[in-house]
């Protein structure tokens, strides 16, 4: 086959003219500075990274690397990054996306994220990458920079989605990417219609109940990839368990996504020590609780389980809840007055005496990071931690951005305890510190693998002590006996547990507990209800790993 080449017959003539001028073109040393340049830039191979030598300062892990080589060479820049929690997707993405610009292949960018995280990914980008990366506030900066970070609930709104949609992205990333995995929602519809060159979806948790799940992901990468829905329906089922026996499938999945997990990396992570500090209430708490118990027998389930969860939390979050019934419910005051009386002339808190003695008890500036289920305690140990001389910040989920990333800088810098909610603990990275007292057990445990997550992670340097407060003969000691110590949660890597849930067709763990007390006439009922379950996800565990060693 001969190719027909053609002259530039208007390069020809003007190169004809400049060479007739006398002057000089450029200058001798001109010309050098442009050779060198191009000669540094050039890439004079397609295999391979080259962007860690632009990044010196930078240390990856064998296992980042050879996600983000595959990412770029087999994937074509178009994959999911599935890494269990802490191994670093962040990272591997930020290569991914430093790698396509240095080739020349990309300029402008999106990266949708959790609200929580775009300071974090608009940071990490810029200091970690030199990657100058905006985030979209109140201006806007659609069109006015190349790499943008915002959160999907805000680029889907009139009139953000009108100017993002009319874009041509070279590379888009989704974090959080499971949160996809229904494509009759607007947020699929929405990130569906992005014109995307690249695109990477990260997420810990590829598929959690159904087959599907994962169909819906890999279809936002590669349309028609795995066929019509009801093509990959009719010859897959839904079953997530049959995902093992779909060989070919298996293999399809894996030309669109990377997974490492813990175990294979090989890396030495610091170690997880748990401790369990049991506090005996005072007798005058033990009688309030007691008292609680009866009286409020008659209320619903839910209020009367919350207000015990709460008075195990401070005489503040249970105060504050009973004053809201009374003031929603008139007819509830002969329950609940005689109550708040009571609770007003409570000692201080014996779980927040015990968090000022351990504190009071480490050595001299050792950081303490407090995880509280209620803003009513946050503001209670805030001021207790005052009256002992020990600096805290609060971490909320009500903060903007802006005041969290500044939270979070004064307890890195200056003050010795962080008070979070849970809301308040999405997504922020503290590694410098390695002490958690978990002052309220969350009833879902995924919930404290994230708590935990955020110092046990890549970059902490010592082992983590974990410290899990419960009151003695109280309904949070039911919860950690029976559902945190009897399967050993504490002691599992994290990723296995939701994987257990979604075997067991538990989407919920929270809501399942709750409709257990929900559904139970007595204490002794709940016990053996909640002995049943725990059981279950044991057995369920143990089966996962010796299918994990003979498979």
């Amino acid at each position: 086959m001969q190719a027909h080449v053609k002259d530039d017959q208007l390069f020809i003539e003007k190169m004809h003219d400049i060479v007739q001028q006398e002057a000089e073109t450029v200058s001798w040393e001109h010309f050098q500075m442009a050779y060198t340049a191009a000669k540094a830039t050039n890439i004079d191979t397609f295999t391979g990274l080259v962007a860690p030598g632009y990044l010196p300062h930078m240390t990856f892990h064998p296992h980042q690397l050879e996600a983000s080589r595959r990412v770029v060479e087999e994937m074509n820049g178009r994959a999911i990054l599935a890494d269990e929690v802490g191994l670093g997707k962040t990272i591997e993405a930020g290569l991914v996306l430093k790698e396509l610009m240095i080739r020349g292949l990309v300029k402008k960018v999106l990266l949708l994220v959790p609200a929580s995280l775009v300071n974090q990914w608009v940071n990490e980008l810029n200091s970690k990458f030199h990657i100058p990366a905006a985030s979209q506030r109140k201006q806007y900066v659609w069109e006015h920079y190349d790499v943008i970070v915002s959160s999907i609930d805000l680029a889907k709104r009139t009139p953000h989605r009108e100017i993002i949609l009319e874009q041509d992205y070279d590379f888009v990333l989704i974090d959080e990417a499971h949160k996809l995995k229904n494509s009759r929602t607007k947020n699929y519809s929405f990130i569906q219609s992005l014109k995307k060159k690249y695109c990477l979806l990260l997420t810990a948790t590829p598929v959690q109940n159904k087959l599907s799940d994962i169909y819906n992901l890999v279809s936002l990468l590669k349309p028609g990839y795995l066929g019509s829905y009801k093509q990959f329906k009719d010859t897959y089922g839904d079953d997530r368990n049959d995902l093992e026996q779909h060989h070919y499938l298996k293999e399809l999945i894996r030309k669109v996504m990377v997974r490492n997990r813990r175990d294979d990396t090989g890396l030495q992570w610091t170690k997880r020590k748990v401790e369990t500090v049991w506090i005996d209430f005072e007798d005058a708490e033990r009688d309030v609780y007691d008292t609680m118990q009866d009286s409020t027998s008659a209320a619903a389930t839910f209020a009367r389980i919350t207000l015990l969860r709460e008075l195990c939390s401070s005489r503040e979050a249970a105060y504050l809840s009973m004053k809201k019934m009374v003031e929603e419910n008139p007819q509830s005051s002969d329950v609940y007055l005689p109550l708040m009386q009571a609770i007003e002339k409570l000692p201080h808190h014996s779980k927040a005496l015990k968090v000022i003695e351990l504190i009071k008890a480490a050595p001299a500036g050792e950081k303490f990071i407090i995880f509280t289920e209620y803003r009513a305690s946050q503001f209670y140990l805030q001021w207790m931690l005052k009256q002992h001389d020990i600096s805290s910040v609060p971490f909320r989920g009500g903060f903007k951005a802006g005041k969290k990333d500044w939270m979070r800088e004064l307890f890195e810098k200056h003050a010795q305890v962080l008070i979070a909610t849970e809301a308040g603990g999405e997504g922020i990275n503290l590694q410098f510190c390695s002490n958690m007292i978990n002052y309220d057990l969350p009833w879902n445990p995924m919930r404290l693998e994230q708590r935990i997550g955020r110092i046990h992670r890549f970059g902490q340097e010592n082992d983590v002590q974990i410290y899990n407060f419960a009151v003695r003969d109280t309904l949070e000691a039911h919860i950690l006996e029976l559902l945190y110590k009897k399967i050993n949660l504490f002691e599992r890597v994290i990723g296995n547990l939701d994987h257990i849930l979604a075997e067991l067709q538990v989407p919920d763990m929270e809501k399942e507990i709750k409709r257990i007390f929900a559904d139970s006439r007595s204490d002794g009922e709940i016990k053996v209800k909640l002995d049943n379950l725990t059981a279950v996800i044991s057995e369920t565990g143990e089966q996962i790993e010796r299918s994990k060693m003979h498979g």
